[in-house]
């Protein structure tokens, strides 16, 4: 059975945003789904007095929703303060995307948990 894709799926997972490694992130994540195998490594950099997220990258060990929900949540996150990316929904990532075969709506839960994962350490090292 072959999944129908949104084409903007398609293009964030043949075009990932904001995929790699950050040079010395103030946080660095890594969260899993252990039903399907796949693997999120996230990592932010905070401007520390407008508390924006400035950067953001991810890499990804996983299918095709995997990658492409990953590189939304980047780009939904990316310029948000902490407290408005923490409010970044599953829902609305898997909108942006023009939706999500429902078999594969845990990529885009997994994607918003490993962010709200990342803003979680990043208040943390804050207090």
């Amino acid at each position: 059975m072959a999944l129908r894709y949104s084409e903007k799926v398609m293009d964030h997972f043949l075009h990932p945003r904001n995929i790699g490694e950050i040079e010395n992130p103030d946080v660095e994540v890594v969260e899993g789904n252990v039903s399907c195998g796949d693997q999120i490594q996230l990592q932010i950099k905070v401007n520390p007095e407008s508390k924006k997220i400035e950067d953001i990258k991810f890499k990804s060990f996983g299918c095709a929703s995997n990658i492409a929900t990953a590189s939304a949540v980047t780009e939904l996150a990316k310029n948000k303060t902490i407290d408005e990316a923490d409010k970044i929904t599953w829902k609305e990532v898997a909108d942006n995307l023009g939706g999500l075969p429902t078999i594969k709506i845990h990529c885009s839960v997994l994607a918003v948990e490993t962010l709200k994962k990342a803003i979680k350490e990043y208040q943390k090292g804050e207090k």
